[in-house]
């Protein structure tokens, strides 16, 4: 039964920083490629950084280089997404999500696990 939850969501104040965490059950996370997601109302889901081969490669879109950083702990089986400098912008539900490695793209629809999602507000 494979699971992924997101904890670590909150309210911020702009200029803060959050982690975000995603525990990870019955996936090999070595065959898989790993992102988080997020999704504000009114706004397509977006993918703000992924990881793959068990944290060997990190890729992330233009607008999130410098503030967002996405790490994994194989040990663990957890995902985490750092994030600081924090803008209203930023404000949506962050999702974790797993595809098979081959398939690691910002497509959203190429991910068929997803967690339940952590809200994120920065006011």
């Amino acid at each position: 039964h494979v699971q992924l939850v997101e904890s670590g969501g909150g309210s911020v104040q702009a200029g803060g920083s959050l982690r975000l965490s995603c525990e990870i059950s019955g996936l090999d996370v070595s065959n898989n490629c790993l992102a988080w997601f997020r999704q504000a109302p009114g706004h397509e889901r977006e993918g703000v950084a992924r990881i793959v081969s068990a944290g060997a490669l990190t890729t992330y879109p233009d607008s999130q280089k410098g503030r967002i950083a996405i790490s994994q702990d194989t040990a663990e089986n957890i995902l985490y997404l750092e994030m600081i400098n924090l803008k209203p912008d930023d404000s949506a539900m962050y999702y974790c999500a797993a595809a098979p490695s081959w398939e690691c793209s910002w497509r959203a629809s190429e991910y068929k696990i997803w967690g339940q999602g952590t809200q994120v507000t920065v006011s």
